[in-house]
């Protein structure tokens, strides 16, 4: 059975670089505090790592 990850977007992406706000909108985000849940691959651990300063993580079995 594959993991989950359940990634909450907390802070605001206004400020930072455009490569982060496409990874925010990647991940599937379009409103703060937004829950998304995404299979534990090294493509979405990569993008979540990226952005860790503007996500929570948890993972969900």
């Amino acid at each position: 059975m594959t993991k989950k990850l359940r990634v909450t977007y907390t802070k605001s992406a206004i400020g930072y670089k455009q490569d982060q706000k496409d990874t925010i909108r990647a991940l599937g985000f379009k409103k703060l505090n937004q829950v998304v849940e995404h299979n534990d691959t090294p493509v979405i651990r990569g993008m979540v790592n990226k952005v860790s300063h503007l996500v929570k993580v948890e993972e969900v079995k």
